[in-house]
């Protein structure tokens, strides 16, 4: 490492800490939202990548300004730290987003303003000698994420080589990062033909008749009754029916006194129930085409626990929502914290037109 000598010839202060020192010292200028030192800052940029440079002078985001503040490396003309703070936070989310930058610098990375919040560098690079690796966006625990909105986030992240992360900041403070992706679940060798099967409603179910089957026990689809009777719940039946491997004997008895002759369609029977059947049964049906094995989820609080194969296990819990859907970033946190304790992902099903989007939801440590 350069050092600085004295006139004896003899070392005294390393050059990188005398650089640290003359910088220290150097005053920024606020004006406007805009921060600004001049040219002996530069090195604050070409050391650690602090802000962009403009005509010779270094300028700074509130975050950064902040953080260099806060470490005593500048000084804000006109502002103690307080004040400095008081005044930045008069933009909607500042503290968060501080909270976030502070918390990323100290883990080693460094960070600029980007398309969302921030864009985060690989350890060891910066801006001009490297390519940043995530995309990132501040929510509080509170805000309600939309889940058409932050599909378009990921694919244009995605588009730009990168990943795409939430930042999570609760009342305390604490800061919780998750990783979210489109993803395409598929699992080709699991595609069964089944055989035609018979059955009654009885209320929002199906009953089947006939002799045993274990081409039903293979696919997993439906539960014996006994050795000659099946049961298939709403999204089995309809999913068989759809595929043309249920054929219904009877229709469901009406109650003529409240019903019509139009509500004899089993769906509109089984949506006066069930208010998330219609994106249920899209969901079933297009996992079911992808080779891959959905059962109830009740019990973890989410529609589906999804198989692979012939595997034991679940790895997926599957939520199926219509696209135009949100959540509040709390609820959201409670389902993929519950998926990870139980060693699965945590899928959100986004129900469109003519397709289905898989929104996965994982906490990342940085």
């Amino acid at each position: 490492m350069a050092q600085i000598v004295n006139g004896c010839g003899q070392a005294t202060v390393p050059l990188r800490r005398f650089i640290s020192i003359i910088v220290r010292y150097v005053e920024a200028v606020v004006s406007n939202n805009t921060i600004r030192l001049g040219s002996e800052a530069l090195p604050l940029h070409e050391q650690s990548g602090y802000g962009r440079i403009q005509n010779k002078s270094l300028l700074l985001s509130p975050e950064e300004a902040l953080y260099l503040a806060g470490r005593d490396k500048i000084t804000l003309k006109g502002y103690t730290f307080s004040s400095a703070l008081a005044a930045f936070s008069e933009k909607s989310g500042f503290l968060r987003r501080f909270l976030v930058y502070r918390d990323i610098r100290e883990r080693g990375y460094v960070l600029t303003t980007g398309p969302q919040d921030f864009r985060v560098f690989r350890r060891g690079e910066r801006p001009g000698t490297g390519q940043s690796l995530y995309l990132m966006r501040v929510i509080s625990e509170r805000e309600q994420i939309s889940f058409k909105k932050i599909a378009a986030e990921v694919t244009a992240a995605k588009n730009m080589r990168k990943s795409f992360l939430l930042a999570a900041v609760d009342d305390e403070g604490e800061i919780t990062y998750y990783e979210v992706k489109l993803q395409d679940p598929r699992e080709t060798e699991n595609l069964l033909t089944l055989p035609p099967v018979r059955g009654s409603w009885i209320g929002t179910a199906v009953v089947t008749t006939g002799e045993p089957n274990t081409a039903f026990d293979e696919a997993w689809i439906g539960t014996p009754l006994n050795t000659e009777h099946r049961m298939l719940s709403a999204v089995e039946a309809l999913y068989l029916l759809k595929t043309g491997v249920l054929t219904i004997i009877d229709s469901p008895e009406l109650n003529t006194e409240t019903d019509t002759a139009e509500q004899t369609d089993p769906d509109e029977l089984m949506q006066a129930e069930d208010k998330e059947l219609a994106e249920k049964e899209r969901v079933y049906a297009d996992l079911r085409e992808r080779g891959m094995v959905p059962r109830t989820a009740y019990k973890f609080g989410h529609h589906f626990r999804v198989y692979r194969g012939t595997k034991k296990h679940s790895e997926m819990l599957v939520h199926a929502l219509q696209e135009s859907s949100s959540k509040p970033m709390s609820v959201i946190s409670r389902s993929v914290r519950l998926a990870h304790s139980v060693r699965k992902k945590m899928f959100f099903a986004c129900v469109h037109t003519n397709t289905i989007e898989y929104i996965e939801f994982s906490r990342i440590k940085m």
